[in-house]
């Protein structure tokens, strides 16, 4: 079972003032072959899972940033840590139609 709902927008610095686009698409396509459950929204990613993997995930979103050419990363994060269970169907369910 799930413990934590981890949000995530990842801000790299890019080259000559390159477009981030393409460094995005790179960080969710990590969170997608991490095989954990996610939802991307428009200003960040949600990502249900265990909390250490997800930061282990990040970790690795990090540095695959830097590999591609950026000097540095700003990884903006909001964490709900639920030891009992947490999912992101049981936050937001009373809001789906």
């Amino acid at each position: 079972m799930s413990n934590a709902l981890v949000s995530i927008q990842i801000i790299p610095k890019t080259k000559d003032g390159e477009d981030v686009i393409p460094y995005v698409d790179e960080a969710i396509s990590l969170i997608e072959s991490s095989g954990f459950r996610y939802e991307v929204h428009p200003l960040e990613t949600t990502i249900e899972g265990n909390l250490t993997e997800i930061f282990g995930l990040i970790e690795n979103m990090n540095e695959a940033m830097i590999r591609r050419g950026s000097s540095n990363v700003i990884s903006q994060i909001k964490v709900l840590y639920q030891p009992s269970g947490a999912s992101m169907d049981q936050l937001t369910e009373k809001y789906r139609p």
